[in-house]
């Protein structure tokens, strides 16, 4: 599901920033932006985050600012000098009367340089990092909680919908032996009229009774029923069931297909095609939930 989270902590010379945005997908997958220092903490990021995501894309931005002081900083004058050499070069050849800036000379690559020691130690900076990741998460699960609530509405809603066309099925259900025996008889009637003989009553019992059995749906009503009351005791569920309602999904939707093809009745097509269009809006929903 899609979710956002954010905090940020503040200790003596050290400010964390993190930011977690969470996008629908059926698997898990993880991105870490942050500082190349920070790169060895990914394993520790992952198992945290995966703590509170199952399934998602999920972007984790890390940001960490130090507060700076002279002693953090090496001017190498190696790499001035030679600024300043080929500068004064040009200078010459181009016949510039401006002087060089030394301000200007000092944003040139290289000449400022950052002390190891101050932002290479990411094994003392993960306690206030993972304390700051943990509360950017709890504040993204609420929100994926609100937007889980809303989900489960809608999904229940599409289930009560199916529930509804079922049971237009099993009223009909029982009616197509006999719409079956209605047909054939005017059919065979008509037929052995122009030959003047008489049908037997014997007969036309055996062909609907075998009929009957062929397109019995009984079976698969109560599966689909059952089905339907399992979807419902899942979405109740405090734990993680994302994959266990795509496979009930699935299972619906076989059940479904089944009574379409051995009812073979216009009536009860109509209503499996409304089944599977709430199942399918239903399949869409389920892959981002956890």
């Amino acid at each position: 599901m899609t979710g956002f989270g954010e905090s940020h902590h503040q200790e003596t010379g050290l400010a964390v920033g993190v930011e977690v945005r969470t996008i629908n997908s059926r698997y898990f997958k993880l991105t870490v932006r942050s500082s190349e220092v920070y790169a060895p903490l990914e394993a520790e990021i992952e198992t945290i985050v995966r703590q509170h995501v199952k399934r998602g894309t999920v972007q984790v931005s890390l940001r960490v600012d130090r507060a700076h002081s002279a002693d953090h900083y090496r001017l190498n004058e190696t790499a001035l000098a030679a600024y300043r050499d080929q500068l004064e070069r040009v200078r010459q050849q181009w016949k510039l009367t401006s002087p060089l800036q030394l301000e200007a000379l000092l944003q040139l690559p290289g000449v400022v340089e950052e002390s190891a020691l101050h932002w290479s130690d990411a094994d003392a900076d993960w306690p206030h990092i993972k304390r700051t990741l943990a509360e950017a998460l709890e504040r993204l699960s609420k929100m994926r909680l609100d937007e889980g609530a809303a989900m489960a509405a809608d999904l229940r809603a599409n289930a009560a919908a199916i529930g509804r066309e079922l049971e237009s099925i099993a009223e009909r259900a029982p009616l197509i032996g006999e719409a079956y025996r209605t047909r054939l008889t005017e059919r065979l009637e008509r037929v052995l009229a122009e030959y003047q003989q008489s049908l037997d009553p014997g007969d036309l019992i055996k062909e609907v009774s075998i009929y009957a059995e062929r397109t019995d749906i009984s079976e698969e009503i109560v599966r689909l029923r059952s089905h339907l009351a399992q979807f419902d005791v899942m979405l109740g569920e405090a734990e993680s069931s994302g994959r266990k309602l795509e496979f009930l999904t699935q299972e619906m939707f076989r059940e479904a297909n089944t009574i379409g093809s051995k009812a073979n009745d216009v009536q009860i097509a109509r209503h499996v095609i409304e089944i599977k269009a709430a199942i399918e809006r239903i399949r869409e929903m389920i892959q981002n939930i956890e």
